[in-house]
This record gives C-alpha cells, sequence and structure tokens, in this order.
C-alpha cells in the first residue's frame, strides 16, 4: 500500500484514475463513501495489488523506479524475475511483482461494549484479532468482584479464533482506587478466595487469558504485587491460562508517581506471559492538547522497556481515538472530547480544516473555529502515524500490539495492520 496525503484539486476519482485503483478499493480502505469529503492535508492510503502482482512496464521506467513504487530492491525484482542484467528491461515487459513475507505478531483489543452491539463491533476486526479483552471485571475490597454481560463478545471471538481474555481492574466509581488494590494485594486470605474465584469464571465463561490492569498501586506495595502476580501465574498455569499484565508507560526504573513506582518492568518481565504497556495518553482529555501517542515517546518508552523485559513479551499500545479540545486550554476546565479518527476528519471538513501533520510527534492535527467563533484544536490517528507505530514494532521485533479501546471507526488502521503484519491465532 501507499498513502497518499492529499493536495488542493484531489478527488477520489483523480487518485482512483492517477493510481489505476478502481474507487471501491480506495473507499474500502479508508472507510471512506462516494460522497465523501478530501480534507487538504488527509491521509489517504492507496491499496497495492494482492499477493504477487504483474507489472507491464511503462516508457521511462527502471527497475529501480518500479521498485520503489511497490517498496521492493532490485535484487528483489531481479530474482524474482530472473533478470540476469536488470538494467536491460523493454517497454511493456511484465514482471512478477512478489508479495513480502510479513512478521507474525499478537494482536490484543480492549472492548467496553457488550450485548449485540459489543458482538457487531467484535465481529469486524474477530480475524485480525489474537486477544479480545472485555473491560472490565473489578475486584472488591471484599475479596469478589463484578461479572460482566460477556457472552455474545466471547461467542464472536470463537467465531474467528480469538482469545477471550479476562480483565481485572481495581477500577471502581470512574476511576482507580489505590486503597482497593492495596486490601486485596496485602491480605492472603483473600487472595486464597479471588484466585480461585477468577479461575472458575474463566473456565465457565471460555476465557482463555487474565489481564491484571491494577493502576495507581500505593508504591510500598510494589513487591506485594509481584508476589500476587507470582501466585496468580502459578495457578492460572496449572490450567494452561496465560497471564498479562498493562504496565504504565515508563521512561527509569525509579521514576516517581503513584501510576508508576509499583509495576517492577524488571519483575513483570519475568513472572507473567507478556505484558501490556499503555503507550498512549499523553494528550489526554483534561490535560494540555498533544498527540495521544507521540512516537518519540513511544520510543523512549519502549527503548527502556527492552532493557528489562524480553521483546517477545511485550505489546505496544495503541489508541484508536483523538481528542478534540477547545482552546485556550484552562487546567481543571472542560475537558477535551474523545472522538473517532473518521470523525475527525469529518469535522475537518466541516469546518474548513486543513490537516497538518507533526513530524516529530508523527501524528494529524488541525485548528477550526466552532459556530459559535470558539477556537478547536483536534489531534488524531491516521494511516501516517499507525503506519509509524507499525514500524516502531517492527524495528523493536516486539510481541505485537494492544489497542484501545474498539467501538471507534478507523478503518484506515485495520487495513493497515493486514499490509503490515501476519495476525497470529492461538
Amino acid at each position: 500500500m501507499r498513502i497518499h496525503t492529499t493536495q488542493q484539486g484531489d478527488t477520489l476519482w483523480a487518485l482512483s484514475q492517477r493510481y489505476q485503483i478502481p474507487l471501491e478499493s480506495i473507499f474500502s480502505a479508508n472507510g471512506l463513501q462516494a460522497n465523501s469529503p478530501l480534507v487538504i492535508g488527509q491521509a489517504v492510503i492507496i491499496p497495492g495489488p494482492p499477493g504477487d502482482a504483474i507489472h507491464k512496464v511503462a516508457a521511462g521506467e527502471s527497475l529501480w523506479s518500479i521498485g520503489q513504487k511497490y517498496g521492493l530492491t532490485i535484487k528483489e525484482l531481479q530474482q524474482a524475475n530472473q533478470l540476469h542484467n536488470p538494467a536491460l528491461i523493454q517497454i511493456g515487459q511484465e514482471l512478477l511483482i512478489p508479495s513480502r513475507s510479513k512478521p507474525v505478531i499478537e494482536v490484543n483489543a480492549y472492548i467496553e461494549k457488550f450485548g449485540e452491539t459489543g458482538q457487531a463491533i467484535a465481529d469486524e476486526v474477530g480475524p485480525l484479532l489474537t486477544y479480545l479483552s472485555p473491560f472490565s471485571s473489578r475486584i472488591k475490597e471484599n475479596g469478589s468482584f463484578t461479572e460482566l454481560d460477556d457472552q455474545a463478545v466471547i461467542s464472536s471471538a470463537y467465531t474467528f479464533r480469538t482469545a477471550p481474555m479476562m480483565v481485572i481492574t481495581n477500577f471502581d466509581n470512574g476511576k482507580f482506587n489505590s486503597q482497593t488494590a492495596h486490601i486485596i494485594l496485602n491480605n492472603n486470605e483473600l487472595q486464597q478466595q479471588l484466585i480461585p474465584q477468577i479461575i472458575a469464571v474463566m473456565k465457565d465463561s471460555g476465557y482463555e487469558a487474565l489481564n491484571v490492569d491494577f493502576e495507581y498501586i500505593l508504591p510500598q506495595d510494589r513487591e506485594a504485587y509481584n508476589y500476587f502476580l507470582e501466585k496468580l501465574a502459578d495457578e492460572l498455569h496449572k490450567h494452561q491460562f496465560l497471564l498479562s499484565t498493562a504496565i504504565a508507560p515508563k521512561l527509569s526504573t525509579d521514576q516517581q508517581g503513584t501510576l508508576y513506582e509499583a509495576h517492577d518492568y524488571a519483575a513483570h518481565g519475568k513472572i507473567v506471559d507478556f505484558v501490556i504497556i499503555m503507550t498512549y495518553e499523553w494528550g489526554w482529555s483534561g490535560g494540555p492538547p498533544r498527540a495521544v501517542a507521540p512516537i518519540n515517546e513511544v520510543a523512549k518508552v519502549l527503548n527502556y522497556a527492552l532493557g528489562e523485559i524480553p521483546a517477545n513479551k511485550i505489546m505496544m499500545g495503541m489508541p484508536l481515538y483523538g481528542y478534540d479540545w477547545t482552546l485556550p486550554y484552562v487546567q481543571g476546565g472542560k475537558w477535551a472530547q474523545a472522538i473517532s479518527p473518521q470523525e475527525a476528519v469529518k469535522r475537518a471538513a466541516e469546518y474548513h480544516a486543513e490537516i497538518n501533520y507533526d513530524t516529530r510527534s508523527q501524528a494529524p492535527y488541525y485548528h477550526y473555529y466552532d459556530r459559535q467563533g470558539i477556537e478547536h484544536v483536534v489531534w488524531f490517528e491516521d494511516a501516517r502515524s499507525v503506519q509509524a507505530k507499525f514500524d516502531l514494532v517492527k524495528s523493536f521485533q516486539l510481541r505485537g500490539i494492544s489497542y484501545w479501546v474498539l467501538g471507534l471507526p478507523f478503518q484506515q488502521n485495520w487495513y493497515a495492520l493486514e499490509e503490515n503484519f501476519t495476525v497470529k491465532k492461538l
């Protein structure tokens, strides 16, 4: 595939003609329709040929220029076509364009919607998931936990050979509760009650893995958390269940802050089967405007993580959303609205905004004024930003990717994911 950044005068029809791609293919890859407007600066995926393809040499083309078009080297084209002299190609000659082998990764996605709605969402992306994680079963201070109406989404997961992953959290009344985690982590009797309950629900519901997402744990509970995970791993592995954790995006072992201190990267790397690093929310709804997952910050976290955790145990977090902030930003003021990447482009078209791309964070953004004359800034994800993140996964040879959260339309991501990787099924 290629990514085209639209310019003044571009139309979907013109792009179809320019790249000799059917309009329907462009619609499908980008989640567009015939009447979808284009915005200056918008990223549009131009699909490539499926599998091995044939290219007819045109006037002025060389093996180098053809390789550039398909992302192949001269040597790869030469070998695929048994060319002894790569300079001797002729107009009209048909060349085999070999499909590239793709890295195999695991892909997780969290889902917060259930019943028929959740099932429909899960059905859309099921072929591209290794795990589907209903969010979340919430631990209580008495050692019990809330159960979810999760059977519809679990059924969807099995339809597509996706492993359902149970998620337990210390989330309570809209926030992560440090005290709930403290009580559970320091009481062996409650743990002896909790762990068998978890295993029983996993068996009854059809879960294959467990994800522990305990956040804002008190710093003094760091070792207690590690010990709890060790006990969980021992019991889960007896039943062939996998164990994972969601961990904060740290830059150093001794990073200060309740979000970070009790998440022991080295210990998790030894104890659990894999970790999900929550590499998003630099730009968050209550904070100042910036990219949600700036690539420069994500890379810093991964560089630190790789010194503590094996690459084949690391899943990099990716957001499926953006935020629309009103300006000027005032701390404690109105929170930004979460929007889908497709809604972000639609909003830019509605308010005649031009989309910019920040090369440092590898993320698109734009400013606009609403009908009340209030200025806004929108940071979101597009084909370029997800491709930059996919390249990071490849370069670090990570286990895979974990998405937060399903339910916001972002067709470009799923098309690009399939173009870049083969998704492992358990």
